[in-house]
């Protein structure tokens, strides 16, 4: 039997959605919403209506026959921290998203839409969330930081992350939870992820936390300086979490969040985008690094994933310091939706159970 998947994935100015027959999609959009449209809203949640009049209204000029949706399924947003898999919206999901239980973001009105369209086709469908951000598999070794009243915390690339670990392991015919593997996800932000047996046993909060820097995030930044910056007068709380998280990495030194705009200019002779490509590679390598120690060394294949894995000199540059921990196997881009398709399909054929929240 097959089963015919609607999936949403919102952002915060577009909702794409799209519809699967098991793993093949049929039909994919972006429905993009202006600043203006946006800027009607108070909160994310206040825009939930105008999102599924506008998801309601593509799918109609697509033609897709809602009664034919078995299924539908919804990008995670900012839950409590939980395990990974794929989670049937409940009441308390729902009111967490709508709270924002660790914080505002568009992705929060996946689960709710998903519940809400499932209801209009019938009493009957079955509506889910899969791996959102706040996936937490971390061994208690893994929070300690250094103080107590900043624990070290997961938030990652875990849709991306467990779908291409689930995938490798598909391609060489093995259970994902039999296997150690190192994930690589390289976009916007980055996210190194030590998978254990099927478990996340240890990445950075990937958002504003630690790890290397990224297109557009710091990273780890020397504490002592941080809070002297902090402290200095010059910048408000909101324009150093912007520096931390939007206007830090390729941007705050080069003024571009796009990797070949850096490959570009440092092949043009700029010598500090030439540096700073270098130590791009040269921190997530060292990342890879150790989390090869946290896997005590016993690592099947480093996986490098996400939209920055599309370029060969990353690949070849990384490759070249990493290949003596294990074979590297590269799955550039994120599909976020087919992700979200295998999330539910695993569930609708029994392969997995639905988690409650």
């Amino acid at each position: 039997m097959s089963y015919k998947i609607l999936i949403i994935n919102p952002g915060s100015t577009s909702t794409k959605i799209g519809v699967f027959e098991d793993e093949t999609q049929v039909m994919e959009t972006t429905l993009r919403h202006s600043t203006e449209e946006i800027a009607q809203y108070a909160s994310i949640i206040d825009q939930k209506d105008f999102r599924k009049d506008v998801i309601l209204n593509a799918l109609k000029e697509k033609d897709v026959d809602l009664s034919s949706i078995d299924v539908v399924v919804g990008r995670g947003g900012l839950l409590k921290p939980i395990p990974g898999g794929t989670y049937a919206t409940s009441d308390a999901l729902i009111e967490d998203l709508k709270i924002g239980k660790q914080g505002q973001h568009a992705s929060n009105l996946g689960g709710i839409l998903a519940k809400e369209i499932a209801a209009e086709i019938g009493s009957n469908i079955p509506s889910y969330i899969v791996d959102p951000v706040v996936v937490d598999e971390l061994e208690p070794v893994a929070r300690i930081s250094g103080h107590p009243d900043i624990p070290r915390i997961s938030i990652f690339h875990a849709l991306n992350q467990k779908a291409v670990a689930k995938r490798y392991a598909k391609e060489v015919g093995k259970n994902y939870e039999d296997l150690n593997l190192i994930v690589v996800h390289m976009g916007g932000g980055v996210s190194v992820g030590a998978h254990k047996n099927g478990k996340v046993v240890d990445v950075a909060n990937a958002l504003d936390g630690d790890g290397p820097f990224s297109p557009e995030r710091t990273g780890g930044l020397p504490s002592g300086a941080l809070a002297k910056l902090c402290f200095s007068g010059k910048y408000t709380e909101a324009e150093v979490k912007k520096m931390i998280s939007g206007n830090g990495g390729f941007n705050a030194y080069l003024g571009t969040n796009d990797m070949r705009d850096v490959i570009k200019l440092a092949h043009e002779g700029n010598e500090t985008a030439q540096l700073v490509k270098d130590a791009f590679h040269y921190q997530l390598c060292k990342e890879i690094g150790a989390m090869a120690v946290v896997l005590e060394g016993k690592v099947d294949q480093i996986i490098l994933t996400g939209g920055i894995a599309y370029g060969q000199e990353t690949v070849d540059a990384m490759t070249a310091k990493i290949n003596w921990i294990s074979g590297v196997t590269v799955y550039p881009g994120e599909d976020e939706l087919l992700a979200l398709a295998q999330g539910a399909l695993r569930v609708m054929t029994g392969e997995e159970k639905a988690l409650e929240y």
